[in-house]
């Protein structure tokens, strides 16, 4: 599991974990790469065993430490240590995305008894393009949460790769990459039905 994260820092690299957790605090920079590095582990592997799924683990390791570097402030070391917090965290971001998983089957039903009531009522035409916004519904149900969120933002917000990057605060290749691939997975689902 290292080698996805890079290897954990070195003790005197990281230093001790109260020291780490003022340095990411204070909002140094590197204490966020070591605040990763040592922990993204331990939350990839709670997201995983959870949810059941390497992508969608990823995509809750990332918002958790990017929930957490925005929200560092928040963080009182009284109350616990910075792997405590990170964990209530992870486990926050993980019913979402079970919330956002049952949503998805929830559409999904709707959409299939909608689209059964259209071929009742309708010709073969509308029922051929209803089915098309069915399966469009359905693929956008199967993207991950963040590669919805940032599909919508583009097509609904009407917002450039660029400007979603600085307002998620994602890098701006990871939001080319997921709308990239989102889009591309929709196309399959159209080339599929022609």
């Amino acid at each position: 599991m290292h080698g996805a994260y890079g290897p954990p820092p070195s003790d005197e690299e990281a230093g001790d974990d109260t020291d780490l957790a003022r340095r990411f605090c204070a909002g140094e920079e590197q204490a966020l790469v070591l605040a990763y590095r040592r922990w993204s582990p331990l939350v990839h592997t709670l997201a995983r065993r959870s949810l059941g799924d390497t992508h969608d683990a990823e995509d809750v390791t990332q918002q958790v430490f990017l929930a957490a570097w925005r929200g560092r402030t928040g963080y009182r070391p009284e109350r616990g240590a910075l792997a405590g917090w990170l964990v209530g965290i992870t486990r926050h971001a993980i019913a979402d995305a079970h919330a956002a998983r049952a949503r998805r089957a929830d559409l999904a039903n709707v959409s299939a008894a909608q689209q059964e009531e259209a071929v009742r009522h309708r010709g073969v035409d509308e029922s051929e393009a209803a089915v098309d916004r069915v399966l469009v519904l359905q693929k956008l149900g199967c993207l991950t949460p963040v590669q919805r969120r940032l599909l919508g933002m583009a097509v609904y917000g009407d917002m450039t790769q660029v400007q979603i990057a600085e307002r998620t605060g994602l890098p701006l290749g990871t939001v080319k990459s997921h709308i990239r691939r989102a889009l591309h997975s929709l196309r399959r689902v159209m080339d599929a039905r022609a």
